[in-house]
């Protein structure tokens, strides 16, 4: 038996493949996905998703989102998410530093709430990436 993971951001569908387990960051710990799971919706945290099929493992980095189980499916809803691999740490480093000067700003100039959420939301992203491609 195999499970379909999707991993879903805002912008396109990036992940969508059959895997026989999928362990990921929850707001509880880490989880690990069989086929048969219990249905279930919870938080995911900032993180490594790790997939596992026929002896091939597979890790990508996802920002905080939502994670549905529902049969032999789990459907990831996430703000972002990359393949380890495709992660340039470069490019990171540089997001992490735009957002960090653009919070600091948008913090003293009292800014829309909405909009500090979205500039953490892309330097926890980027720190995510760092760190899991430093690993």
């Amino acid at each position: 038996m195999s499970l379909t993971l999707e991993i879903v951001t805002p912008e396109k569908r990036v992940y969508s493949k059959s895997v026989e387990r999928v362990k990921l960051p929850c707001s509880e710990g880490e989880m690990e996905v069989l086929p048969g799971h219990i249905p279930l919706i919870t938080t995911v945290d900032a993180g490594e998703v790790r997939t596992q099929s026929k002896g091939q493992s597979e890790l990508l980095a996802v920002d905080k989102g939502f994670v549905e189980v529902f049969g032999d499916k789990v459907s990831i809803l996430t703000e972002a998410a990359i393949d380890i691999e495709d992660i340039d740490l470069e490019a990171a480093e540089k997001a992490q530093k735009r957002a960090e000067e653009a919070l600091a700003k948008a913090e003293a100039d009292n800014l829309d709430p909405a909009e500090v959420e979205r500039l953490e939301a892309v330097a926890r992203f980027a720190i995510t990436q760092k760190l899991l491609k430093k690993r």
